[in-house]
């Protein structure tokens, strides 16, 4: 059995799931006992504004949410608002400075106090106050005031006209936290508040009951869920760390779990696992990318804090374009997309690779050219002056530390690229760290992705809903990570650019669609082709694993992958 026949056996499954959905959920909230999840990326903290990592995002979906999501076509659906907003139906201002959203009457925080437009507010001044580094600080970008109508209505106003004016509490990456829990957190004292990073109170289906860092999470189902009938499932066991391969065994091989994210698996392997019979493979595309990111400033955790992260002290070679684009040149794309991912991956030179009106025709990457890459390292000034195989110029050589989270697909990746540079030159020191580490953002952890000790690193991450705006927004100059900013923040590899940074305040002001593409394209071919600090590798189909007993799964990749969670419930035999 090959994994497309798998997938499209779990489509196939799906397309049946909405009569079975319907006559599953006439009951009573907690009906089907215990749903148990497994994500090989242990979750250190239940919130997106002091976490950039997916496993992060996706744990703390199931308990706080946003007035809107994205759909599994990406389309925006209200969640906790009444509808989302619009021109047509007066939601958003004829001049696209202003936003107005409308709560559902009636909502409460799992504590059983009402949910106001305060907490709304208050979520903004949240991410938005200067000490803080909040790590989803471009959602809020040209936000200039909120405007509080009443307790179920508030405005947002934005210093110029906002075309696509969903960023604030719009997908999982930006929640609506309650502002009596969250009073004290304010600023540099964000990452201090314990118990409400651990515990958070919130409107969604499932409620904190233990939290262990990178380890496990126990929930219970809310007691004040704006649907009595939901969620089916009394309980919920986050399990936390391990790795791909024990994920999908303990949902498709033993049963002891019902649903395992991110099945970063080589194919061969995911096709042998679903002969176990318990569960299957889902799979679905959307924007996530695998890519290396080059570092543009000195990773020496030996210079002072303040000034690693900044211009002050450029990287020793990777400043020199001729050396990022020579190590892009080296790799074979296509290979590792044969050896990690088959049908479920595609080899890409773009940031952005969907939708299509954003997607540039960006293939020059796509053909590896080692005698090329070696070529342009001559033109740069970098030879073997002492014959010990590696380049160098001025004395300094080109050695550098790569780095990633420890998963197989990704130390294949990174064998197999050390390979390459080895070949045209580059000396290569490999690093795999364990992946709730990594992605944790603990401001006190050298080893974080946001750090950035290294001088290559290697991950994935994409952007909710269909509009790339805010994702782009990440490299604008200044959102690098910092001691100022707790080492939150998005421009992971110290990018800086004055055309860049105007070309993100011209998307900002353009409304027509076309138009925007084009800029968006313009931004991409920038930092992938142009100056070629991010180097994309692969654009990953988004694989999972569901148990044949689990019931309204719904695979979306504009989201988090839990956005449903709500409506799963037990399938009977």
């Amino acid at each position: 059995m090959t994994l497309k026949t798998l997938l499209m056996g779990a489509v196939a499954s799906m397309a049946l799931a909405p009569a079975a959905f319907a006559a599953a959920h006439e009951g009573e909230r907690g009906r089907d006992g215990e749903v148990k999840i497994i994500y090989w990326q242990a979750p250190s903290i239940m919130t997106p504004y002091l976490s950039g990592g997916t496993k992060d995002l996706e744990a703390a979906s199931l308990v706080i949410e946003p007035l809107g999501r994205y759909d599994e076509t990406g389309a925006l659906v209200p969640y906790l608002a009444t509808e989302i907003p619009t021109v047509e139906n007066g939601g958003v201002s004829e001049d696209l400075k202003s936003i107005t959203w409308k709560l559902k009457e009636g909502l409460l925080w799992s504590d059983g106090t009402p949910v106001t437009s305060a907490d709304v507010k208050f979520t903004a001044e949240y991410c938005m106050h200067p000490e803080g580094g909040c790590a989803q600080g471009s959602k809020f970008d040209g936000v200039e005031s909120i405007d509080i109508i009443d307790d179920l209505t508030l405005t947002v106003n934005f210093s110029e006209a906002k075309p696509n004016p969903y960023g604030p509490f719009m997908g999982a990456q930006s929640p609506i936290i309650q502002a009596a829990q969250f009073a004290e957190c304010l600023g540099a004292k964000a990452p201090e508040c314990t118990e409400a990073n651990f515990n958070p109170i919130g409107t969604g289906p499932f409620m904190v009951t233990d939290f262990r860092p990178n380890d496990v999470i126990q929930m219970v189902a809310n007691p004040n869920y704006r649907d009595p009938s939901k969620p089916a499932f009394a309980s919920l066991t986050f399990k936390g760390g391990g790795d791909a391969a024990a994920a999908g065994r303990a949902v498709m091989e033993t049963g002891e779990y019902d649903y395992a994210w991110n099945m970063q698996l080589a194919p061969d392997v995911l096709a042998k696992m679903a002969e176990g019979g318990k569960g299957m493979p889902i799979s679905a595309f959307g924007t996530l990318v695998e890519r290396i990111e080059m570092n543009m400033t000195d990773p020496s955790p030996d210079l002072p804090e303040g000034e690693r992260s900044t211009v002050m002290h450029p990287h020793p070679f990777l400043s020199d374009f001729k050396v990022r684009k020579a190590l892009s040149m080296a790799i074979d794309r296509p290979l590792l997309v044969e050896v990690g991912y088959g049908q479920a991956g595609r080899p890409t030179c773009n940031l952005v690779p969907a939708p299509e009106l954003y997607a540039s025709d960006n293939t020059e990457c796509l053909t590896q050219d080692l005698e090329g890459a070696k070529a342009l390292l001559d033109e740069a000034g970098y030879t073997d002056s002492d014959g010990d195989g590696i380049r160098d110029k001025d004395g300094v050589k080109l050695s550098l530390l790569f780095q990633s989270s420890t998963n197989a697909v990704r130390q294949d990746f990174q064998a197999l690229i050390k390979d390459w540079w080895n070949q045209i030159g580059v000396e290569v020191e490999l690093r795999n760290l364990d992946a709730s580490v990594f992605f944790g953002g603990d401001p006190g952890s050298p080893d974080t992705f946001q750090k950035f000790y290294a001088d290559v690193e290697m991950y994935a991450n994409n952007f909710d809903g269909t509009d790339p705006q805010a994702y782009l927004a990440s490299y604008r100059c200044g959102n690098e990570p910092k001691p100022s900013s707790q080492w939150q923040g998005e421009n992971i590899n110290r990018f800086c650019n004055e055309e860049y940074d105007a070309l993100l305040d011209e998307l900002s002001r353009t409304g027509e669609l076309s138009k925007r593409g084009e800029i968006a394209k313009r931004l991409n071919n920038i930092i992938t082709k142009e100056t070629m600090t991010i180097v994309p590798l692969v654009d990953r189909g988004r694989v999972s694993a569901a148990s044949s007993t689990l019931g309204g799964v719904v695979l979306n990749t504009w989201d988090s992958e839990l956005w449903n969670a709500a409506d799963w419930y037990r399938m009977k035999e």
